[in-house]
């Protein structure tokens, strides 16, 4: 199956129900930048993290090579300056 993309630099919510996450592009980071990756519908939910809190480093990919699934929705959470590609089905 083809991976869909989203292209972000702001807290998203990338799909809302199940899905699976094959990966994060950062083309840029700065400023005390984070990431944080919840299995959850919406950002009223605190759903469980799929990814903690990281600093990603800018010209990074971080490939998930059989994907990590979530149960509820993909929601990723930018803090910092961060602008990132989210590879997901």
């Amino acid at each position: 199956m083809a991976s869909n993309y989203f292209q972000i630099s702001a807290t998203t919510q990338i799909k809302p129900m199940p899905a699976k996450l094959k990966g994060i592009f950062v083309s840029a980071a700065s400023s005390t930048p984070t990431i944080t990756v919840y299995d959850s519908p919406d950002s009223k939910n605190t759903d469980p993290k799929i990814l903690d809190t990281f600093t990603p480093a800018a010209g990074t990919n971080y490939n998930f090579f059989d994907g990590m699934y979530t149960n509820k929705g993909l929601y990723v959470v930018i803090s910092g300056t961060v602008s990132c590609t989210i590879a997901y089905e």
